[in-house]
């Protein structure tokens, strides 16, 4: 499994939009068959943070993800609202293994 957490810093007249666009592509992204999970968590003590959790059953999956209609909509809509650059690290998942998933 490759797990992937995004930090977002988006600008505060921008957060109600970011939501709307960012739900929009968390929920086609969950009906993608290789994707196991993909959540979106904002900051409780600062509303313009959020990370995106996305967890992807193998590197195909991601590529796949990336080509989806989805996501290059949303990565459009969202280009002009962050408040800095968003950063993406990659994990690899210890617990649960991969059948865990």
């Amino acid at each position: 499994m490759i797990v992937i957490l995004v930090q977002v810093h988006v600008r505060p007249d921008a957060v109600a939009a970011f939501e709307t666009a960012t739900n929009d592509n968390a929920a086609n992204s969950r009906l993608e068959p290789g994707v196991a999970r993909f959540d979106v968590v904002r900051q409780q003590d600062d509303d313009t943070r959020f990370v995106l959790m996305e967890v992807y059953r193998d590197a195909q999956a991601v590529a796949a993800h990336k080509a989806t209609a989805h996501y290059l909509r949303w990565r459009e809509a969202v280009a002009g609202m962050m408040a800095e650059p968003r950063v993406g690290t990659t994990y690899t998942s210890v617990s649960p293994d991969d059948g865990g998933w």
